[in-house]
């Protein structure tokens, strides 16, 4: 456990470690939707400190069935996802200089913590937004909630809301991918170097 990484782990780690970095310049998550006055679609992109896309006909939209207006000031996250995402890629460095495999592991905990944190939050955000609605909105069906999907598809009256990663969102993905991959290439050739 005390060796050291072999330079192929060593630099599949590295680039994990420095994928990242992505999530400042391109969108993190993205929400579309689907009806059939909107056959093209209407998007929202969800940024590390931004939202944007179709922002203004999405809100007019969710004013009839009493949703509140999409801000970035209802975002607190945007405050602070910076330096969530700068001390994740620091982190990440300083465990790639210690070169070791539980390095890896300890950086894996901590992107998948970083993770399930955020689906958490955006869960949140997502059922307070689409049950708290004005009870004074145009259009009420009784008992239906306006949730959109953490992640998937789902039908939100006549339209067709998705909610995934976006290319951001895929680079983080892809750092947690190639952690793995790279424990896997560790394991293997450790498994050689015993065997010759």
């Amino acid at each position: 456990m005390k060796t050291k990484l072999t330079t192929p782990s060593k630099i599949i780690f590295l680039i994990s470690v420095l994928l990242p970095l992505g999530a400042f310049y391109l969108p993190l998550w993205q929400i579309l939707m689907w009806a059939p006055q909107y056959p093209e679609g209407l998007e929202m992109k969800i940024w590390i400190d931004n939202i944007s896309g179709d922002v203004k006909i999405i809100n007019a939209l969710n004013h009839y069935i009493g949703m509140r207006n999409i801000e970035v000031e209802m975002f607190p996250e945007f405050g602070y996802m910076n330096y969530v995402v700068g001390a994740l890629i620091f982190s990440g460095i300083l465990l790639f200089l210690f070169n070791r495999r539980w390095s890896q592991y300890l950086y894996l905990a901590i992107l998948f913590s970083i993770g399930l944190a955020a689906l958490y939050d955006f869960y949140v955000w997502g059922y307070d937004y689409g049950h708290n609605l004005n009870p004074e909105a145009p259009i009420k069906v009784p008992g239906l909630s306006y949730q959109p999907p953490v992640i998937g598809t789902k039908q939100l009256l006549n339209f067709l809301a998705y909610s995934g990663p976006d290319i951001g969102g895929w680079l983080f993905i892809a750092s947690g991918g190639l952690v793995i991959l790279s424990l896997f290439l560790e394991g293997y050739f450790r498994r050689i170097t015993k065997s010759l």
